[in-house]
Protein backbone atom coordinates (compact mmCIF):
# COMPACT_ATOMS: atom_id res chain seq x y z
CA UNK A 1 0.00 0.00 0.00
CA UNK A 2 1.41 3.37 -0.69
CA UNK A 3 0.78 6.40 0.18
CA UNK A 4 -0.08 9.54 -1.44
CA UNK A 5 2.01 12.50 -1.41
CA UNK A 6 0.80 15.12 0.35
CA UNK A 7 -1.02 18.11 -0.91
CA UNK A 8 1.51 21.20 -1.29
CA UNK A 9 -0.75 23.12 0.70
CA UNK A 10 -1.03 20.77 3.78
CA UNK A 11 1.86 21.75 6.18
CA UNK A 12 2.30 22.27 10.10
CA UNK A 13 3.90 25.97 8.21
CA UNK A 14 0.96 26.81 6.42
CA UNK A 15 -1.21 26.81 8.97
CA UNK A 16 0.62 28.60 11.42
CA UNK A 17 0.41 31.28 8.68
CA UNK A 18 -3.22 30.77 8.63
CA UNK A 19 -3.57 31.06 12.25
CA UNK A 20 -1.81 34.67 11.22
CA UNK A 21 -4.99 35.43 9.16
CA UNK A 22 -7.64 34.58 12.25
CA UNK A 23 -5.37 36.60 14.94
CA UNK A 24 -4.92 39.63 13.03
CA UNK A 25 -9.02 40.88 13.46
CA UNK A 26 -8.76 41.00 17.42
CA UNK A 27 -5.57 42.43 17.53
CA UNK A 28 -6.74 45.44 14.78
CA UNK A 29 -9.97 45.59 17.63
CA UNK A 30 -7.87 46.26 20.37
CA UNK A 31 -5.58 48.79 18.58
CA UNK A 32 -8.59 50.60 17.53
CA UNK A 33 -10.11 50.50 21.35
CA UNK A 34 -6.97 51.87 22.52
CA UNK A 35 -3.54 49.62 22.95
CA UNK A 36 -3.34 48.23 26.32
CA UNK A 37 -1.75 44.63 27.41
CA UNK A 38 -3.50 42.39 25.62
CA UNK A 39 -3.00 44.01 22.78
CA UNK A 40 0.33 43.77 22.91
CA UNK A 41 0.67 40.23 24.00
CA UNK A 42 -1.53 39.45 20.72
CA UNK A 43 0.41 41.29 18.45
CA UNK A 44 3.86 39.75 19.48
CA UNK A 45 1.54 36.09 18.58
CA UNK A 46 0.86 37.44 15.61
CA UNK A 47 4.59 38.91 14.38
CA UNK A 48 6.04 35.80 15.98
CA UNK A 49 4.24 33.84 13.42
CA UNK A 50 5.63 35.09 10.40
CA UNK A 51 9.05 33.60 12.03
CA UNK A 52 7.91 30.81 13.38
CA UNK A 53 6.39 29.49 10.27
CA UNK A 54 9.63 30.02 8.29
CA UNK A 55 11.21 27.77 10.67
CA UNK A 56 8.95 24.98 10.97
CA UNK A 57 9.14 25.06 6.75
CA UNK A 58 13.14 24.62 7.02
CA UNK A 59 12.97 22.23 10.48
CA UNK A 60 10.05 19.89 8.50
CA UNK A 61 11.59 19.88 5.59
CA UNK A 62 7.93 21.51 4.79
CA UNK A 63 8.39 24.25 2.60
CA UNK A 64 5.62 24.73 -0.11
CA UNK A 65 4.43 26.89 -3.14
CA UNK A 66 1.47 27.89 -1.31
CA UNK A 67 3.74 29.19 1.42
CA UNK A 68 5.60 31.33 -0.52
CA UNK A 69 2.66 32.56 -2.11
CA UNK A 70 0.73 33.15 0.94
CA UNK A 71 3.65 34.01 3.60
CA UNK A 72 4.33 37.40 1.80
CA UNK A 73 -0.10 37.81 1.64
CA UNK A 74 0.00 37.52 5.23
CA UNK A 75 2.49 40.24 6.06
CA UNK A 76 1.03 42.70 3.65
CA UNK A 77 -2.75 42.33 4.27
CA UNK A 78 -1.29 41.86 8.14
CA UNK A 79 0.75 45.49 8.48
CA UNK A 80 -2.02 47.53 6.08
CA UNK A 81 -4.50 46.30 8.32
CA UNK A 82 -2.71 47.13 11.66
CA UNK A 83 -1.18 50.42 10.26
CA UNK A 84 -4.63 51.46 9.08
CA UNK A 85 -5.93 50.88 13.23
CA UNK A 86 -3.46 52.53 14.32
CA UNK A 87 -3.72 55.79 12.23
CA UNK A 88 -7.40 55.53 12.86
CA UNK A 89 -6.46 55.57 16.38
CA UNK A 90 -4.54 58.64 15.79
CA UNK A 91 -1.22 57.13 16.93
CA UNK A 92 -0.20 56.97 13.52
CA UNK A 93 0.17 59.41 10.76
CA UNK A 94 -2.40 58.86 7.62
CA UNK A 95 0.55 59.57 5.60
CA UNK A 96 2.53 56.57 6.23
CA UNK A 97 -0.31 54.85 5.76
CA UNK A 98 -1.00 55.94 2.66
CA UNK A 99 2.41 55.30 1.41
CA UNK A 100 2.81 51.43 2.70
CA UNK A 101 -0.46 51.22 1.15
CA UNK A 102 0.58 52.61 -2.66
CA UNK A 103 3.29 51.30 -2.57
CA UNK A 104 2.03 47.50 -2.11
CA UNK A 105 -0.68 47.95 -3.97
CA UNK A 106 2.08 49.34 -6.81
CA UNK A 107 4.17 45.96 -6.24
CA UNK A 108 0.68 43.61 -6.50
CA UNK A 109 0.08 45.13 -10.57
CA UNK A 110 3.52 45.32 -11.26
CA UNK A 111 5.42 42.57 -9.81
CA UNK A 112 3.10 39.47 -8.75
CA UNK A 113 3.43 37.88 -12.22
CA UNK A 114 7.23 37.68 -11.71
CA UNK A 115 6.98 36.78 -8.25
CA UNK A 116 4.30 33.96 -8.46
CA UNK A 117 6.31 32.96 -11.87
CA UNK A 118 8.92 32.11 -9.30
CA UNK A 119 11.13 34.59 -11.39
CA UNK A 120 12.08 36.90 -8.59
CA UNK A 121 12.22 36.43 -4.91
CA UNK A 122 12.69 38.34 -1.55
CA UNK A 123 15.60 40.29 -0.99
CA UNK A 124 17.81 40.72 2.02
CA UNK A 125 16.62 44.80 1.47
CA UNK A 126 13.04 43.82 1.88
CA UNK A 127 13.53 41.35 4.57
CA UNK A 128 14.94 43.95 6.49
CA UNK A 129 12.20 46.52 5.61
CA UNK A 130 9.75 44.09 7.24
CA UNK A 131 11.51 43.54 10.11
CA UNK A 132 12.05 47.41 10.96
CA UNK A 133 8.62 48.26 10.59
CA UNK A 134 6.99 45.18 12.42
CA UNK A 135 9.41 46.36 14.96
CA UNK A 136 8.88 49.67 14.65
CA UNK A 137 4.99 49.02 14.90
CA UNK A 138 5.39 47.00 17.75
CA UNK A 139 7.01 49.28 19.72
CA UNK A 140 4.40 52.17 18.90
CA UNK A 141 1.95 50.26 20.38
CA UNK A 142 4.03 49.20 23.62
CA UNK A 143 4.72 53.07 23.77
CA UNK A 144 0.93 53.89 23.41
CA UNK A 145 0.26 50.91 26.13
CA UNK A 146 2.85 51.57 28.78
CA UNK A 147 5.06 54.50 28.09
CA UNK A 148 3.43 56.92 25.85
CA UNK A 149 6.40 59.23 26.10
CA UNK A 150 8.35 56.93 23.73
CA UNK A 151 5.50 57.45 21.10
CA UNK A 152 7.12 60.00 18.96
CA UNK A 153 10.21 57.74 19.11
CA UNK A 154 8.80 55.45 18.07
CA UNK A 155 7.15 57.02 14.96
CA UNK A 156 10.36 58.10 14.27
CA UNK A 157 11.18 54.24 13.77
CA UNK A 158 7.93 53.90 11.59
CA UNK A 159 9.24 56.32 9.16
CA UNK A 160 12.46 55.08 8.78
CA UNK A 161 10.42 52.06 8.21
CA UNK A 162 7.98 53.62 5.35
CA UNK A 163 11.97 54.98 3.80
CA UNK A 164 12.82 51.61 3.54
CA UNK A 165 9.57 50.09 2.47
CA UNK A 166 9.32 52.84 -0.45
CA UNK A 167 13.33 51.75 -1.45
CA UNK A 168 12.68 47.62 -1.39
CA UNK A 169 9.54 48.01 -3.06
CA UNK A 170 10.92 49.87 -6.08
CA UNK A 171 13.94 47.48 -6.01
CA UNK A 172 10.91 44.56 -6.00
CA UNK A 173 9.09 46.06 -8.66
CA UNK A 174 12.28 46.94 -11.21
CA UNK A 175 13.70 43.61 -10.47
CA UNK A 176 10.12 42.38 -11.76
CA UNK A 177 9.82 44.43 -14.63
CA UNK A 178 13.86 43.30 -15.99
CA UNK A 179 12.97 39.51 -14.79
CA UNK A 180 13.36 37.03 -18.12
CA UNK A 181 9.34 36.29 -19.32
CA UNK A 182 9.86 32.68 -17.87
CA UNK A 183 11.80 31.27 -15.10
CA UNK A 184 15.36 29.52 -15.87
CA UNK A 185 14.42 25.85 -15.88
CA UNK A 186 16.93 24.67 -13.15
CA UNK A 187 18.41 20.84 -14.07
CA UNK A 188 17.64 18.40 -12.13
CA UNK A 189 20.36 15.74 -10.79
CA UNK A 190 20.63 12.80 -12.29
CA UNK A 191 18.61 10.11 -11.00
CA UNK A 192 20.11 7.32 -9.26
CA UNK A 193 18.39 4.81 -10.52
Amino acid sequence: MSISPRPDWATIPNLVTLARFVLLAPVCLLLLDGPDTLAVVLLLVWASTDWVDGLLARALEQTSRTGAIIDPIADRVGLAAIVLSLAVAGLLPWAALVLIVVLDVAMVVLATGAALGGRISVSWLGKIRTFVLMAAVFLLVVAAAWWPVLIPAAQALIWLGVVLHIVSGIDYILRARRAPAVAPVVEAPPSPR
